[in-house]
């Protein structure tokens, strides 16, 4: 996989090393995407894109000839999460850490625009796309809704996930369903406050919050859904405040509701509002809705699939088997309706930290296959 490397791999481990020291929330990526354009600037692409959808970054290597337009895209952003490593490049910013492996996936795309400047495609055009806010779901349709996307809007788009749990380096895709939609629902209850010596004196929401706790979990099962198709998970949950001499007046509980396509995530989300507006009535409260982090399911387009599949075995990647969908979400799905797509994932060690532990850090040999990867791909569709 060398013969892809136009940067030499001590490089690009400097490069994602630098991006894991300095991580930036959803929504915030301003210096990382500053970062980010002065690396591209030293690979020549024809057009480079700024501000998509927030601080999204896209790179563009036009051919001039007749082709399709093929997208590849990583993330721009980190968690708010402390990180616990003690190597030199933890993170340098409290509480924010690169604990999913963006940092490793951006300099994947970077290292292959070293690759598209050495050789440039002979047709369409090839897209190195920065998402910003991928880790809340604001960030793909934020760049999709952006006028400057209607210019660079893919025939193909393709992505990659690092992924603890599977032998380093193998390669897991499939045709289909590939994650699960997601959106998590905030229900406030509200009665009113009372002295805790006279609690029949207010309106508590304690037995109708008790009882949602109960039955949220249990919606799929409603719904006939015994086969793993959809997940319902509390997440928090406050009654009140503090305090002994106070019977409480609001409530708040939050879940995220997952499931397999966008049809029975809207149904899903429909139930549970329905849910607590039927109980919230019956017990006398008043009931309110917010909704966050909305990601779209993501399917795997049985074309784009092949090149992934033709790139591994290419390549000589060692491959896995992915059964069933994951339930975790991604904001690639939204990419969906745009082109035809597909997420793969690339295994970081059985052994590796997970995703999203404190602890995590993305292995830097994994650059190298991920760049050969989709420089295949890039090659196949572009020439």
């Amino acid at each position: 996989m060398a013969d892809y490397l136009a940067q030499s791999p001590e490089d690009l481990v400097t490069l994602r090393r630098e991006l894991h020291r300095k991580p930036e929330l959803s929504g915030q990526e301003a210096k990382t995407a500053l970062r980010i354009v002065a690396e591209l600037e030293r690979h020549s692409p024809d057009a480079i894109l700024t501000g998509l959808g927030g601080h999204g970054v896209a790179a563009v290597y036009d051919s001039g000839a007749e082709g399709p337009t093929v997208l590849f895209r990583c993330e721009l952003d980190g968690l708010p999460i402390t990180e616990i490593s003690t190597f030199g490049w933890r993170s340098e910013i409290d509480g924010k850490g690169h604990l999913c492996g963006h940092d490793g996936h951006m300099t994947i795309l970077c290292g292959l625009a070293g690759e598209l400047a050495a050789k440039r495609p002979a047709k369409g055009r090839v897209v190195l796309l920065f998402q910003p806010a991928e880790e809340t779901g604001a960030g793909a349709a934020g760049v999709i809704a952006d006028a400057q996307f209607a210019g660079i809007k893919p025939d193909y788009a393709f992505a990659l996930h690092n992924l603890p749990g599977l032998p380093l380096g193998a390669v897991g895709v499939r045709t289909g369903p590939f994650t699960f939609a997601s959106e998590g629902l905030a229900i406030r209850l509200s009665g009113r406050t009372s002295h805790a010596a006279q609690p029949e004196a207010g309106v508590s929401p304690a037995a109708v919050m008790g009882r949602l706790m109960e039955a949220l979990p249990k919606l799929p099962e409603t719904l006939d859904d015994n086969v793993g198709h959809s997940l319902v998970t509390l997440s928090h949950a406050r009654l009140g405040e503090a305090a002994f001499g106070i019977s409480p007046g609001e409530a708040d509980i939050w879940v995220t509701i997952r499931a397999i396509d966008d049809a029975l995530q809207a149904e899903l989300m429909d139930e549970a509002e329905t849910l607590a507006r039927n109980l919230a009535e019956a017990g006398g409260l008043g009931v309110g809705f917010e909704k966050f982090e909305n990601f779209a399911a993501g399917h795997n387009d049985p074309e784009a699939v092949e090149f992934i599949e033709a790139a591994a075995t290419a390549l000589g990647a060692p491959r896995v088997e992915i059964g069933d969908q994951f339930r975790w979400s991604e904001d690639f799905g939204r990419f969906g309706g745009v082109g035809k797509t597909a997420l793969f994932v690339l295994g970081s060690g059985e052994d590796h930290p997970r995703l999203h532990n404190p602890d995590f850090d993305f292995p830097d040999e994994l650059i190298a296959p991920g760049m050969a990867l989709f420089g295949h791909i890039a090659r196949k569709l572009c020439g």
